[in-house]
């Protein structure tokens, strides 16, 4: 097996981002933000392609992100405003964005996580449905 390049690797995040295929980049996928597609409207790919519990890597992929996220703007918000960190306002709105930010990223994790899925898997001529 051979390890796709980084410009395959780019278009495949692209595509989870514009939440689109990362198969064929095209769609659609979703039929509203928390529920996907069995198969994409365009190029027939099973949106669930392993075992029942396909997505448990999903959502550690979203949580992970959004943890990254939150650490992020934190330090950021942080060194910005140093001395005077806003500690009031951060005691609101970290806990408001911790819980916000799974929600907001789900689709994109999932698509992500099924790009980064065909990557390692290419996708093979049974697995689409016109």
């Amino acid at each position: 097996m051979s390890w796709p390049g980084l410009k395959r690797v780019l278009t495949v995040l692209e595509r989870a981002v514009r939440l689109r295929c990362p198969h064929c980049g095209l769609g659609p996928v979703m039929r509203h933000w928390f529920k996907m597609r069995d198969r994409c409207g365009n190029c027939g790919l099973a949106i669930e392609r392993g075992e029942r519990d396909y997505f448990i890597g999903s959502m550690l992929f979203n949580l992970v992100v959004s943890e990254m996220l939150f650490a992020i703007v934190f330090v950021a918000v942080m060194l910005i405003a140093w001395p005077n960190v806003p500690w009031d306002t951060l005691q609101w709105a970290a806990p408001i964005g911790m819980l916000a930010a799974p929600f907001v990223l789900f689709p994109f994790s999932k698509l992500a996580w099924l790009g980064f899925d065909i990557l390692l898997r290419p996708v093979t001529p049974d697995e689409l449905e016109p």
